[in-house]
């Protein structure tokens, strides 16, 4: 299982990838929402565990676009 995590908080990313990659999951942390919409869209994942409140691009702007996409 491919799981892309969208957090402005680097400890987040930190915390949220190793706890998963433990699990044997494929993890890809990013920092922002404009940064997640490419991998999203070139190699979608199974799961999108994404921040809501994150500067310039929150959360709920990702996900409208990603849906359009």
């Amino acid at each position: 299982m491919h799981i892309l995590i969208v957090d402005d908080v680097a400890e987040n990313l930190q915390i949220l990838a190793l706890m998963l990659k433990d699990q044997g999951y494929s993890v890809r942390p990013v920092s922002s929402g404009r940064m997640a919409l490419k991998p999203a869209k070139a190699n979608p994942p199974d799961l999108i565990l994404l921040d809501i409140t994150m500067p310039e691009m929150n959360g709920y702007e990702v996900c409208e676009i990603m849906k359009r996409d």
